[in-house]
């Protein structure tokens, strides 16, 4: 079973191509024109082992806001489109995830409800490429709301915004692997027989 989706959106503001395969390496090529969403991205993307293939671009000389979001709307959908069949998953993970003063916390689950818990507290700032660290939450809004998952995020200390939010993606990544991943059997997750 593959596990692969491509998801095209155009809309007057933003242009988005993205490719992901659940059962990749961890390979990517990345281009949003934000360096630091490139950044996050590709960190998700290796401890999820994700391929994930985007070329992204958008009205940033206004503000990175709408191209943030867009891109969560296709990573969404293609998370969605990778799991359109659920029999054998996981279902649920949860980890907390270091780095340097910052640990996240991150439980999920691929229960075709959408519904985020962000208990994040951050410094409003930009970082590199002028990403606005208050834009992260409309990130992954868009992402659970397009990917029918439940998704808790909370951080339980930090300080740098680089930190926190590079140890959110890194964590997602490894949660979504660990839910994602098939078991030995067709046994579907759930005791209504469908997800």
């Amino acid at each position: 079973m593959k596990r692969k989706a491509k998801i095209e959106r155009k809309t007057s503001e933003t242009s988005i191509v993205l490719e992901l395969d659940l059962d990749g390496n961890g390979n990517t090529g990345i281009n949003t024109s934000i360096p630091y969403l490139n950044h996050v991205l590709e960190s998700f993307a290796r401890h999820g082992r994700f391929d994930l293939l985007l070329k992204a671009s958008g009205d940033t000389e206004i503000e990175n806001h709408h191209l943030v979001e867009d891109i969560g709307i296709c990573l969404g959908k293609a998370i969605a489109k990778c799991l359109e069949n659920k029999k054998g998953i996981k279902r649920f993970a949860c980890i907390v995830v270091p780095m340097d003063e910052a640990e996240i916390s991150i439980s999920l689950d691929i229960g075709g409800r959408p519904y985020l818990s962000y208990r994040v507290d951050m410094e409003y700032e930009n970082l590199e490429g002028g990403m606005e660290t208050s834009i992260m939450e409309d990130f992954f809004r868009a992402l659970v709301s397009n990917s029918f998952i439940n998704l808790h995020i909370t951080k339980n200390t930090g300080i740098a915004s680089h930190h926190i939010i590079e140890a959110m993606f890194k964590a997602f990544g490894l949660t979504l692997k660990d839910a994602s991943r098939l078991t030995d059997s067709d046994f579907i997750p759930s005791t209504k027989g469908s997800i």
